[in-house]
């Protein structure tokens, strides 16, 4: 039942009730006194109105309130769907960015334990390079060592055989032997060479 068809039986119930109480005041004509034929055609007209209004306008009238009604509730649908969307999104984005944390501190992680592992290899490195340079040098100044000590046990020699052949050579006095002796240390200590 449409709104129009109610407003018509609303004044037509009413009808009745306004007819009796105008019968009771004929004749008096005061302020308050209702003209029977007036309102049969004020009622007339209302309800012909109505009836107009019901026939051509109350239609599209609500047709456009129910289009606006139902445009409003598409908006609203329409912005509660972007409104869980942008949820979704915010919760992934969120997602994403816990994800990017968690694999930057697993890079930082993996980057401090390959600079840890270098920092040892050159060390390490480091080190047997110094122990083989110690090796190296240790080894040189035996090598030298030696051939210093051959030079001397053949100087040595040399000396020995200088000494020995001098002594042969001169006769065996106690006292020239020791001049002789003397002599020899003598020019040994002067850095000369001694003359066999």
């Amino acid at each position: 039942m449409s709104r129009a068809t109610t407003a018509m039986l609303a004044l037509s119930a009413s009808v009745p009730q306004v007819l009796w109480a105008q019968g009771g005041g004929e004749g008096g004509g005061g302020l308050y006194d209702i003209n029977t034929g007036l309102s049969a055609w004020t009622l007339v007209v209302f309800g012909i109105l109505v009836f107009i209004l019901g026939k051509y306008a109350w239609k599209p009238i609500l047709a456009a309130v129910e289009a606006r009604e139902k445009g409003i509730q598409a908006a609203l649908d329409g912005a509660a769907a972007r409104n869980k969307e942008a949820a979704g999104l915010l919760a992934e984005h969120k997602e994403q960015l816990a994800d990017a944390r968690r694999q930057a501190n697993e890079l930082i992680a993996e980057g401090k334990a390959v600079g840890e592992t270098v920092r040892k290899d050159i060390e390490e490195k480091a080190r047997a390079e110094a122990q083989s340079i110690v090796d190296r040098a240790l080894a040189e100044i035996e090598r030298e060592r030696d051939a210093a000590l051959d030079i001397l046990r053949k100087e040595s020699v040399e000396l020995a055989l200088a000494a020995a052949s001098r002594l042969i050579q001169e006769n065996f006095d106690q006292a020239k032997d020791r001049q002789l002796v003397e002599r020899y240390l003598s020019e040994l200590g002067a850095g000369g060479r001694v003359d066999t």
